[in-house]
């Protein structure tokens, strides 16, 4: 027994979750003293002096005036969509909800008698039908929680977006406060309401399961597959909306029309700023928030059937949950760093700022997990390793929980370096655009499969390191090291919409050249930090996703997953081939949306007289209405692809194939995604390189409008959907196929293999 008594532990993680929701409102009211209405001089009490510069034949009314009226139309885009996605997914979730318990209840005929229990034989559990009904509701509880916490996202970004702008009047630092504030009311909300409502479940559920924690925790997996199931509708439906709107803004704007990025002109620019929110940060939350209640389903489904579950440790049992509740705590003291202790007075120590709250947060963390392990769990327990128990001691947790944590931070690293424009690599590719679009297509290509090596290796160290130690509860507990310090990752991740849409809001209510420098910069730290916060997603994602196929295998009875026996081989290389068809499908859809919006913006250049000379508005509306039909169109395939495969594999072809299918779309999975996030990115900032200038060798390539500048503008469209669509996407591909099966495993252990048993 640890030396943390059961009374404390109840204590600790519901304070620790309301800590940290308290947190993020007390972030909220900060932002919100920036006053946005025509008045604001008035309001926020600073004379006209304090204002670095005069605004240019503007005065400031006007200007906080347009700002408010653009972050209102960004806001009711956003809104409206939203709504209309989730009134869909309302569906979805009911007719999903009611598979689950159809297939789990028909395990052992829908009967209500109580049955021996799976891994703790000699003890009676609860009846088979009880555990469909409790999945159900876990699975509505998850989606839930996963719909809430991207739309609080969504709300919150579009309402900071243009108090950031009109914070850069004052200086480059105080609006980098306000972003970053904002994504850090999104990060915390989403992790103290996460651990919060996982809690609250475990503790309804136990007033029916009582001493029956096998199945209880079995029946909280139900929670991970709900909140991942919404959030690949939400990557993929926000990924086709925002990229249909910038790739058909691009193409017209900037390389028919040679007009600025968000010029007002460009009939398609309120899409592509609502498109940033609704997929870049709703989507951002609910793919961490089901990442995050994957990992913690996992580890807790795997103690339940090892000692902690079978004597009925609840202190140890816990650990995943205290790991979380210290995570928040670590990442507040983390957050006053950026907003509090340090200063920004420079545009270059913007993007530093943000890498040393990564940094910040895992040292402090790793100290934390120290802690716990110590405190939390017996000195010596025994974990179940597919079938045989494994003798395990409580610092060989420490090392695995620690190893996660790290190989997150290297990889955020790795991530950085290859898409920031301050190192070799997006130069390079900024180089090669010189001689045209292709070289640095060539160039881009080949940076996002280099990046790929240094991530694998982190990733199969850490969980060398931690199945050797701890089995599969080592590579639970993994995932959820690197996922501890999600506020921080997610207020970092969240930082960069919200300054790319202010940036946005500038050029838009034409606020001077200095202004827009200081968003740009802010905006091109912004798409760094977005990439970091997808190689985190993408890397626990790979480590969620094995713990799961873990579970999976020993709760449908697999002895050992053969790779030479037929059935499963080929479920090994479909598995593999799922990612490409899943990325073709996102590629395919946004490349038709991106269509229809070239065509309505060109028809409006050409039909609307006056626009180009700015004395007429164009029709902002009938451009987001393509956005959001096509992709709430388009996301239903690739969603039916990801939720029927496994399906369709454990019922018609066994656990075996099964097993196979999610190992080959593990392997190849996570290749695809890091690639593809990293080569859009890298195009993306070798483009801000050449138009920032801020170099010799920047400058010889520019300004915008010159031929390597279109080149880069080429490179920059083609890896929007790359970065923004596909390859975010892929890692819930990843997860949600091993969570549903896991879910799944008991129907498919029993009814599972038709094909099988009628040959």
């Amino acid at each position: 027994m640890g030396a943390m008594g059961e009374a404390f532990t109840q204590l600790l993680i519901p304070v620790a979750a309301l800590v940290g929701i308290g947190f993020a409102l007390l972030q909220w009211l900060l932002v919100s003293k920036v006053k946005v209405s025509a008045d604001s001089d008035l309001n926020n009490g600073y004379s006209d002096r304090l204002i670095e510069e005069e605004e240019e034949g503007i005065d400031h009314e006007d200007v906080a005036a347009k700002c408010a009226e653009i972050q209102n139309a960004i806001s009711v885009g956003a809104t409206s969509f939203l709504f209309t996605e989730y009134r869909y997914l309302t569906i979805f979730m009911g007719v999903f909800g009611a598979i689950i318990f159809l297939f789990l209840g028909s395990v052992k005929g829908f009967s209500t008698k109580s049955e021996p229990c799976t891994y703790n034989t000699g003890s009676l559990c609860k009846p088979a039908l009880a555990n469909a009904l409790f999945s159900t509701i876990a699975f509505l509880l998850g989606a839930t929680t996963s719909v809430l916490s991207g739309f609080l996202g969504m709300k919150i970004a579009t309402y900071a977006n243009a108090r950031t702008t009109l914070e850069a009047r004052k200086g480059v630092g105080k609006a980098f406060i306000v972003a970053f504030r904002s994504g850090a009311v999104m990060g915390f909300l989403l992790a103290a309401s996460g651990l919060l409502v996982l809690y609250v479940s475990i503790h309804l559920f136990s007033l029916y399961y009582g001493d029956d924690w096998e199945g209880l925790y079995e029946s909280i997996t139900g929670y991970g597959l709900g909140g991942s199931s919404m959030a690949l509708f939400g990557r993929v439906g926000g990924g086709i909306y925002t990229k249909a709107a910038d790739v058909g803004a691009d193409l017209v704007g900037k390389v028919e029309r040679n007009i600025p990025e968000d010029d007002p002109r460009n009939p398609a620019v309120i899409a592509d700023n609502v498109g940033d929110n609704v997929g870049d940060i709703a989507g951002m939350g609910s793919d961490l928030f089901g990442s995050y209640a994957e990992s913690s389903c996992a580890a807790l489904f795997v103690a339940s059937i090892s000692s902690f579950g079978i004597s009925h440790d609840y202190t140890a049992m816990s650990y995943p949950l205290i790991i979380s509740s210290v995570g928040i705590v670590v990442c507040l003291g983390t957050t006053l760093f950026a907003t509090d202790f340090v200063e920004i007075k420079n545009v270059s120590e913007i993007e530093p700022s943000l890498k040393r709250q990564l940094v910040i947060s895992t040292v402090l963390m790793t100290a934390g997990i120290a802690i716990v392990s110590f405190f939390a769990l017996p000195s010596e327990f025994t974990l179940f390793n597919f079938g045989s128990t494994k003798t395990v001691k409580n610092w060989h947790l420490f090392f695995c929980v620690s190893i996660g944590l790290w190989a997150g931070l290297v990889i955020g690293y790795t991530t950085e370096y290859y898409t920031s424009n301050a190192y070799s690599p997006v130069q390079d590719v900024a180089d090669s655009c010189r001689t045209g679009a292709a070289t640095n297509v060539i160039f881009g290509l080949a940076l996002g499969y280099k990046s790929v090596i240094i991530p694998i290796f982190a990733i199969a160290i850490a969980i060398y390191v931690s199945f050797s130690m701890a089995a599969m509860y080592g590579i639970a507990v993994a995932a959820l090291g690197m996922l501890s310090t999600i506020a921080t990752g997610l207020a970092i991740d969240a930082y960069g919409p919200i300054s790319d849409n202010a940036g946005g809001i500038a050029e838009m209510a034409g606020m001077s050249h200095k202004i827009r420098q200081r968003t740009d910069a802010l905006d091109a730290a912004g798409n760094t930090t977005a990439a970091i916060g997808k190689g985190f997603a993408i890397g626990s994602a790979a480590l969620v996703s094995l713990a799961l196929f873990g579970a999976f295998v020993s709760r449908a009875g697999i002895e050992t997953v053969d790779v030479l026996t037929p059935k499963v081989f080929i479920g090994l290389i479909v598995g593999a081939m799922l990612p490409y068809w899943f990325s073709a499908m996102t590629m395919k859809s946004v490349g038709s949306a991106a269509l229809k919006m070239v065509e309505e913006v060109r028809r409006q250049f050409n039909t609307i007289p006056g626009l180009m000379e700015g004395r007429a508005k164009p029709d902002y509306a009938t451009c987001v209405k393509i956005s959001t039909d096509a992709s709430l169109r388009e996301m239903i395939p690739p969603g039916a692809l990801v939720m029927l495969t496994p399906l369709i594999a454990g019922t018609l072809f066994g656990v075996e194939t099964l097993a196979g299918v999610l190992a080959g779309s593990l392997v190849s999975g996570v290749q695809v995604a890091i690639s593809a996030s990293n080569t859009g990115g890298a195009w993306d900032n070798a483009k801000k390189y050449i138009e920032a200038g801020a170099s010799e060798h920047a400058r010889s390539l520019g300004p915008k409008g010159s031929d390597p500048h279109k080149a880069a503008v080429i490179g920059d469209t083609i890896g929007d959907p790359l970065k923004d669509t596909s390859g975010p996407s892929l890692n819930i591909l990843i997860k949600l196929m091993a969570v549903e099966s896991l879910v799944f495993a008991p129907f498919f252990a029993t009814h599972g293999g038709l094909l099988f048993k009628l040959l």
